[in-house]
């Protein structure tokens, strides 16, 4: 492909921040080079509880860990609370990790069918506990879909989680990204909770691999031995830069975003059944009626537009999955072709 219009990678298009980049060069140039302790640098696991306990009560019973980006605190989560043939519960569509780490450690991920609203709801997550469920996971706001949860939700999975013995594993990656409402977190109801969170896509360097989760301190102290024999730390100069860019305001970005948001969905929900995204900088249009996804993917490869099979991240190969972070003319080219080849394949 000469020039190609790639809606298919799942990060910021905005870059780093000077202040970051000069934070991470002071670390690399005052010798800050070598391993740090695995839990990570105290002055940022200190400012990541002062944060968080302006948001939940009994942070103080609480500990952190710095991890190698959020997939980082995924697999240790998963690896110090799930044993072989343990089960947990996913939405579906889902994060096309969490499936292969489940299988990884040697659990079972049980899919909850979310189709067509996306609501990862109680009701629809009660009904598929078994003796052998040992967690959830909740992505709000979501990727794929850019569902997010809303307060009675968000209660509702709590109460469940409290009442059924169940853990947790709240993924907040994409949190500074909400367009309607606030951001709503299970925490907010139960300690019974894990949150995962991170730099990679507030502060625009995912490649940076800075993440981090918060939850009770036995389990979390569990987790450093884990990381220990693991990752080991996460990188030191990316931990000193993390901390300088907590005091920076990238709202400005989520007026960016809403927009490129909104580009999206009034340019396709004509052509295509699509939810509104509520968060995260996704859109999962369902393919036209009739339209094989192989065949629409094909046309899309055809005339230099990547997207992501929604069978990649579903039981279902009904759905697309669009990644707005992009420059808004190559958004625009986007939702011509997509326009262009809904009509045609559709014939």
């Amino acid at each position: 492909m000469k020039n190609p219009i790639d809606l298919s990678i799942g990060q910021a298009d905005f870059d780093v921040p000077d202040e970051i980049k000069q934070a991470a060069t002071a670390a690399i140039l005052s010798g800050r080079n070598r391993y740090t302790v695995t839990q990570g640098i105290e002055p940022l696991r200190a400012a990541l509880k002062r944060r968080y306990a302006l948001r939940f009560k009994g942070v103080e019973h609480d500990e952190v860990i710095v991890t190698s980006g959020v997939a980082g605190a995924l697999m240790l989560s998963f690896l110090a609370l799930l044993n072989p043939g343990d089960e947990v519960i996913i939405p579906d569509p889902y994060f096309v990790m969490y499936r292969h780490l489940a299988s990884l450690v040697g659990a079972r991920a049980v899919p909850v069918n979310t189709y067509p609203d996306f609501r990862f709801t109680a009701e629809r997550v009660e009904a598929a506990i078994t003796p052998r469920t040992r967690a959830m996971v909740v992505n709000s706001p979501s990727n794929p879909t850019g569902a997010t949860l809303d307060e009675a939700q968000a209660r509702d999975l709590a109460r469940l989680a409290d009442e059924r013995g169940l853990v947790v594993i709240s993924d907040e990656i994409y949190e500074d990204f909400i367009y309607e409402g606030r951001h709503v977190s299970v925490r907010e109801f139960t300690s019974n909770c894990l949150v995962l969170s991170g730099a990679s896509k507030s502060m625009g360097m995912p490649g940076w691999r800075m993440g981090w989760m918060l939850g009770p301190r036995d389990f979390i102290e569990r987790c450093y031995i884990v990381q220990q024999f693991t990752f080991v730390c996460a990188p030191s100069p990316a931990q000193h830069a993390v901390l300088a860019g907590l005091n920076l305001d990238f709202s400005g970005h989520l007026a960016d975003y809403r927009r490129k948001r909104e580009l999206v969905y009034e340019g396709l929900r004509d052509r295509f059944a699509l939810t509104q995204p509520r968060g995260a900088f996704y859109a999962f249009p369902a393919l036209p009626e009739g339209v094989k996804l192989d065949a629409f993917i094909a046309a899309c490869i055809e005339r230099e537009l990547l997207v992501v099979p929604g069978s990649a991240c579903s039981s279902r190969d009904t759905h697309l999955r669009i990644s707005y972070a992009a420059q808004d003319d190559k958004l625009a080219r986007a939702v011509e072709i997509l326009r262009e080849l809904a009509v045609k394949l559709k014939r």
